[in-house]
């Protein structure tokens, strides 16, 4: 369900969370909320991973993040690469009793791949899935895709006849403005149940019993709670009024760790903070320059990219935990990532460049930025604001929470935006992921190419790289040509990547958790003293 965010006093939440407990009751609690259930709604790490208690794929990732079998036991592809044969679990039960089989997978398909998703790019557009038995499914593919179940451990299986009988069988677009049932209700084949979900306010998860699988964890409950506020979360980390927060704010790591009761996990993570500019309309959306859009002028590109001190953000907005990035990804994802060198802060080249292309006085322009979702993301924005403004444009910051920034600026709002702030961590963590969903063209009508590309950029020799590294099965050339893609790209300044930024989670000593580098909060694994 989107909804507009309703503000909660401190003292009424606070007083709200130190209700008496189970023995072994999870609080957890996220600056960001759990708006819809819908496990198609948004494609965002932390609703990922809400949702991943509830529902599974026909893969998953382990605690290494290796790929491991999940729903499908097993798989086999066809020595031309244009089958994959999965052999579905048998005698799993969705959390009312239905039995999970192939007609769930293929209405999945279905409905993961229509309009109003946000993971289109789970399942090829041109794959056609059959059904072989009740439990054998095999995808028939237009070409090789030695990546194609990479990302499948957050493409969750939905109960076709429960969707059907609650006339839920289209996802619930991002953007949406009144509830659909599978907004507010949940089932799955997961680990957890949804007792109880109030948007904005508290989600109850209670564990399965009748799980495939063997449970790790030791929870009767987990209760999540959203608090905005950095301040009010780590007073409930403190006080033990709650037991796991994220992120704990970076001025506040030290503060934690020399508390009594909590510490502070830390580690690096893969995904990487950047900058979309509209470059796809002929006129910007927020600007005060008519006409034309200054974002089709690489050179406009180029100077926004040099009038960013990365150095400065890192050292003063992010206390030194974030990692400046010259690519789209991780240099942990990319085995060349090392050749390439992001050009140095240079405000006068910026200022130059804005005069070459037409703007030597800068110009007006909108942003958006979400104020709930990545570490320090608005004070990241802020920054961004008063570095171009030394270069002369001026820049008005829209920072708010994640479900409206989401439906304004992502493709269920129709992208509108004119420059936007992004964390972006691969699902299948490998390159073509980046190349495709957040840098390739958005512009064929039918097609999943771009759909996380918020600035529309478009180069067409990129698209047709990127093609062939998914084809590509030998490494060593597919690495080839992934360097070649991203030379393209960084030539060409299409996105402005800035930092890698760390983990920080604040836990209670009580309880061990498994921190992976996609960030991913998953208490399956959890145990709590």
């Amino acid at each position: 369900m989107i909804q507009n965010s309703v503000l909660i006093p401190a003292s009424i939440l606070l007083a709200a969370l130190s209700t008496p407990a189970l023995a072994a009751s999870l609080r957890y609690a996220n600056q960001g909320d759990l708006k819809s259930l819908d496990p198609y709604t948004l494609n965002e790490t932390t609703t990922n991973a809400h949702l991943g208690h509830v529902y599974e794929g026909l893969t998953r990732r382990g605690k290494d993040l290796a790929v491991q079998p999940s729903l499908a036991e097993r798989w086999e592809i066809s020595d031309d690469g244009l089958t994959w044969r999965f052999f579905l679990r048998k005698g799993v039960k969705f959390h009312n009793g239905n039995d999970f089989n192939a007609d769930d997978v293929i209405f999945s398909a279905t409905r993961v791949r229509a309009q109003g998703s946000n993971f289109t790019t789970r399942v090829p557009t041109s794959a056609e899935l059959v059904k072989v038995d009740d439990h054998t499914v095999d995808v028939k593919l237009k070409t090789p895709n030695p990546i194609l179940n990479s990302q499948w451990d957050t493409w969750y299986i939905m109960d076709k006849e429960w969707a059907e009988a609650n006339n839920a069988t289209a996802p619930t677009p991002a953007a949406a403005t009144t509830p659909s049932f599978s907004s507010l209700n949940a089932n799955g084949t997961g680990p957890f149940k949804i007792e109880s979900h109030q948007a904005g306010v508290k989600t109850i998860f209670k564990p399965n019993p009748s799980w495939w699988d063997k449970p790790e964890h030791n929870l009767d409950e987990i209760v999540f709670t959203p608090i905005a506020s950095d301040a009010t979360r780590v007073a409930a980390l403190l006080s033990g009024e709650v037991d796991v927060i994220e992120p704990v704010p970076v001025q506040d790591i030290a503060r934690v760790n020399s508390s009594p009761n909590a510490q502070a996990l830390t580690g690096p993570e893969l995904r990487t903070i950047f900058l979309n500019m509209d470059s796809a309309r002929d006129e910007l959306l927020f600007s005060n320059v008519k006409g034309k859009n200054p974002f089709k002028d690489v050179r406009v590109r180029e100077a926004f990219f040099k009038a960013i001190d990365i150095n400065l953000i890192r050292d003063r907005v992010m206390r030194g935990l974030s990692t400046p990035s010259a690519l789209m990804i991780a240099p942990e994802l990319f085995v060349h990532a090392k050749d390439f060198v992001r050009p140095k802060y240079d405000l006068e080249g910026a200022k130059k460049l804005l005069a070459d292309a037409g703007y030597p006085n800068g110009f007006e322009v909108g942003m958006d930025c979400p104020n709930d979702r990545y570490v320090n993301d608005e004070a990241i924005c802020q920054a961004v604001v008063s570095m171009l403004a030394r270069a002369g444009v001026k820049v008005n910051l829209t920072a708010q929470p994640k479900a409206l920034y989401f439906g304004k600026a992502g493709k269920s709002g129709g992208y509108t935006t004119s420059v936007s702030l992004l964390g972006w961590t691969p699902g299948t963590f490998d390159s073509h992921n980046v190349l495709y969903d957040v840098m390739g063209c958005r512009d064929v009508p039918g097609s999943s190419r771009g759909e996380t590309n918020y600035g529309g950029y478009c180069n067409k020799d990129l698209d047709a790289v990127t093609d062939q590294i998914l084809v590509e099965t030998d490494p060593e050339k597919r690495n080839q040509l992934i360097k070649k893609a991203f030379e393209i790209a960084t030539k060409d300044y299409g996105h402005i990547p800035l930092h890698q930024q760390s983990l920080a989670w604040g836990v209670s000593k009580k309880v061990k958790l498994v921190q992976r580098a996609d960030n991913q909060l998953l208490f399956y694994w959890a145990k709590k003293d």
